[in-house]
């Protein structure tokens, strides 16, 4: 069987987003939870940065850059919302922003559902 990617860091985001979600549910904007996470995984030992700049590059030449809400460790980015419901142009968005930005891991993770934290994970590349 193939070991989970990042086990470790991948079992304290959960439980990270588990705790807000038991805290405050879905009643705040996302500045809170992202605020709420920063300070959940710092508490947890892991090196957190918010709003870190990621360059696109097109043959090797920056076109763009991506923000992602938070970095984890320097090897996986989180992405948040606060929607009562994920569109599939939510998810789209965020599988092309893992594909351009170099990690191998993300998390999409959405606090605005009434009946509980919604996370997804997703890997690119081949290690799971």
């Amino acid at each position: 069987m193939a070991e989970l990617l990042y086990k470790q860091e991948s079992y304290i985001i959960q439980g990270v987003a588990f705790d807000i979600y038991k805290q405050f549910r879905n009643r705040h904007k996302e500045k809170v939870y992202q605020n709420s996470f920063y300070l959940g995984l710092k508490n947890k030992s892991l090196a957190v940065e918010k709003e870190k700049r990621i360059d696109i590059l097109y043959n090797n030449k920056k076109v763009g850059t991506y923000i992602p809400d938070l970095v984890v460790n320097n090897i996986i980015f989180i992405e948040l919302k606060v929607k009562p419901n994920l569109i599939q142009e939510d998810i789209k968005q965020f599988w092309y922003y893992l594909k351009v930005s170099g990690y191998k891991l993300g998390y999409l993770i959405n606090f605005g559902m009434p009946d509980g934290v919604q996370i997804i994970r997703r890997i690119y590349g081949s290690k799971k």
